[in-house]
């Protein structure tokens, strides 16, 4: 999974691409487990593109997404945020809840 800039992200916006952002912080207990969860993620769902970013980073983008917490996924169709995950519950709810969002 590729590490995203706050610069790559906002590209990612703005070619109206398609996909999902992985934020986390790497001191956060509960981003590593949804870490996991997303890149069996990623291997369920090979065509999708699927990046990850460091919030600590980046404080004026989330601000500007409404980040409230991490771990939170962020699923983008056409360049626009369509939906903000923050509870991961489980691999299947996220690859059923991803694929509802992206048909």
């Amino acid at each position: 999974m590729k590490e995203l800039s706050e610069g790559e992200i906002r590209g990612f916006l703005e070619e109206k691409l398609t996909g999902l952002i992985y934020l986390y912080t790497p001191m956060c207990g509960t981003c590593q487990v949804a870490g996991r969860m997303v890149e069996i993620l990623e291997q369920l769902q090979p065509t999708i593109r699927l990046a990850k970013a460091n919030l600590n980073y980046m404080p004026k983008l989330a601000e500007a997404l409404e980040v409230q917490s991490v771990p939170c996924l962020l699923v983008i169709k056409e360049g626009k945020l369509i939906e903000t995950i923050f509870a991961f519950h489980s691999v299947p709810y996220l690859h059923d809840k991803v694929n509802t969002i992206l048909s």
